[in-house]
């Protein structure tokens, strides 16, 4: 039997939800990426046409572009970060020390993905106004 096997279970669980969180925002990215294609067809779908539909496509190209890239970086970095803090805490547990744990990296990465979500909202609140 493995020496202190709920952590070390917990930990794997930990694990995986960091990787799937990983995995959906690089999904999202991509959805945000390629959402100006669906606007795009919506566009056609209802006949807008002459400055609304630059508008549109001004709007669609530069939102989905740089958000979306933004996004799957953001994503891959949650999966490095998760392989990362796995391995750490699975060494972490096998010592018999007592280890305090930071909140530095959880922080950061709420910042991040704050910070990112504030500047993707910018383009769909600015032409409003």
């Amino acid at each position: 039997m493995i020496r202190s096997y709920t952590d070390h279970a917990a930990n794997e669980r930990t694990f995986l939800v960091w990787l799937r969180t990983g995995v959906v925002v690089i999904a999202f990215g991509f959805l945000v990426e390629r959402f100006d294609l669906f606007i795009l067809t919506m566009a056609d779908a209802v006949s807008v046409r002459g400055a609304d539909r630059e508008r549109l496509e001004a709007l669609s190209h530069s939102f989905g572009g740089g958000a979306g890239e933004a996004l799957n970086v953001v994503g891959i970095v949650f999966i490095l970060v998760a392989t990362f803090r796995f391995v750490r805490t699975g060494v972490l547990l096998d010592d018999t020390k007592v280890h305090t744990q930071g909140i530095v990296v959880e922080l950061s990465l709420s910042v991040i993905l704050a910070i990112l979500l504030v500047a993707a909202s910018i383009p769909l609140i600015l032409p409003s106004l």
